[in-house]
């Protein structure tokens, strides 16, 4: 029975490498595949593949792979047996992003933004030059999540899970195996991270993420400084960001800093609408990016090669420049808006290189009756351009800043600090004046070597790390 094509179409980033370079796939086995409980699964899986996927030219033939090997697993170290993965374009070198979730009801709430989990963010890092122990620096607590409800913020200092020491080996574990957690709070004494006596118990529960995280307005001389923290690109809270901008538009805000150091993507209309917010001279002639598909779903459906263009937004500000602080994990729709408005205004980068991806995935499902069965995969199937055809982030490297500055002063400062790390940078280069150094509170920050830093910005959910970016389009 045919299947449908989900009209939700995903930009994302995996968040982490792959160990292990996609082998070459040999002949089909001689022993016929048909017979195998997954041949239907893959066939399904190989046929959508060879009609959407942004590189069909460069697949196997059907009869070339092997449709007996699991259809695939997401999240596995080891994707070889994985008939998917096994599909992919010089996986995870030329294709790093496709991937496939064994259950469809899972994937759609992710791109909603919505996860079971604690609702924290945090970047871990070694205490000692042994690389054993393990301190966790809050970096965010979405707004209504268990977590803020039980007090925990941004610059709270985890030292124990459960009375369990995180370690180099249960870093993951005590997160993802316990439903509910104390966690041991720290502080800086005598020269090393002792436990305050001070602990928080939350339990996980359904979190719908609000990404407006923070806004301030920020007076320096003749300057009105807008700074909004921004951590997923979603349409539900258009209005709500649309309702900021008109903030910042009525107190006279005359520069923009836009933190996407955490944010890894979401849907392609709301960075879309952030352009259209901050651009100068708003013209709804002006292109903001083009997407390039196969040239079987170009043929098809002429319409995906249609420009996107900026749309009348009352709020626009009309800003000179953007300043946008970036992270390794800032992906696929940030970078879109980064792309997307250098043509047109000056964008200056202040803190890491970002992810580079520039190109985008779809969301296939089965809706037979009855379904046959509850995979959801997102193979890439485009890349975008902006007006001037520029695409040239898509590597590792991803877009270099401007003012690199590194986000390893620990603990973390609340958001809004003026003389947190990159905050402070960005202020110094709007305003040319040098932000003192010290701290809006009494206590002890280190700077942390990269070398000790074992992971950065990491949700407790690991369905949360996925970068992606979708939007919907007609497909007739």
């Amino acid at each position: 029975m045919k299947t449908k094509l989900n009209k939700y179409f995903v930009l994302l980033l995996v968040i982490g490498a792959f160990s292990c370079k996609k082998d070459t796939v040999e002949p089909a086995n001689t022993n016929p595949t048909s017979l195998s409980p997954n041949a239907p699964a893959n066939s399904w899986v190989y046929d959508q593949m060879k009609e959407w996927y942004l590189w069909s030219d460069k697949m196997p033939a059907k009869d070339k792979t092997d449709l007996s090997l699991i259809t695939g697993k997401d999240g596995e170290a080891d994707t070889k047996a994985h008939y998917f993965y096994s599909l992919l374009n010089d996986y995870p070198n030329t294709d790093r992003f496709s991937w496939i979730r064994e259950n469809i009801a899972d994937l759609t709430a992710s791109l909603s933004g919505i996860s079971t989990s604690f609702g924290f963010s945090r970047t871990a890092v070694f205490l000692d030059n042994t690389q054993t122990n393990v301190v966790f620096f809050v970096s965010n607590v979405i707004l209504g999540s268990p977590a803020e409800k039980a007090g925990l913020k941004r610059g709270d200092i985890i030292l124990t899970i459960n009375g369990t020491q995180i370690n180099n080996s249960n870093f993951s574990s005590l997160i993802a195996n316990n439903e509910t957690a104390t966690f041991g709070l720290g502080e800086f004494k005598n020269g090393t991270y002792v436990l305050s006596g001070k602990t928080i118990t939350a339990t996980k529960a359904v979190v719908q993420n609000n990404p407006i995280q923070f806004t301030k307005i920020i007076e320096k001389g003749n300057k009105k400084i807008g700074y909004l923290v921004y951590t997923q690109f979603l349409e539900t809270y258009d209005e709500q960001l649309k309702q900021v901008f008109g903030q910042f538009k009525n107190a006279g805000v005359n520069e923009l800093i836009l933190d996407l150091r955490s944010n890894g993507g979401g849907r392609i209309s709301s960075a879309d609408l952030i352009a259209s917010l901050v651009v100068k001279n708003l013209n709804t002639n002006n292109i903001i990016h083009q997407d390039e598909w196969n040239a079987t779903i170009k043929a098809k459906y002429p319409s995906v090669a249609t420009p996107t263009k900026f749309s009348n937004q009352p709020n626009n500000l009309n800003l000179n420049r953007l300043v946008v602080l970036t992270s390794n994990g800032t992906a696929s729709a940030s970078e879109l808006v980064i792309n997307s408005l250098r043509p047109y205004m000056d964008v200056i980068i202040v803190g890491q290189n970002t992810a580079g991806k520039n190109v985008g995935s779809i969301t296939i499902k089965d809706e037979a009756t009855p379904v046959r069965w509850k995979w959801g995969m997102q193979p890439i199937v485009l890349r975008t351009v902006n007006s001037k055809g520029e695409s040239n982030y898509g590597t590792k490297s991803g877009f270099t800043p401007d003012f690199v500055v590194s986000d390893n002063v620990y603990p973390f400062k609340p958001w809004g600090d003026e003389s947190e790390t990159l905050l402070k940078k960005a202020l110094e280069v709007i305003t040319g004046v040098v932000v003192p150094a010290e701290a809006s509170t009494s206590r002890s920050y280190r700077t942390v070597e990269k070398s000790a830093i074992l992971e950065e910005y990491i949700s407790d959910n690991p369905a949360d790390n996925r970068k992606e970016m979708f939007t919907t389009i007609p497909v007739k």
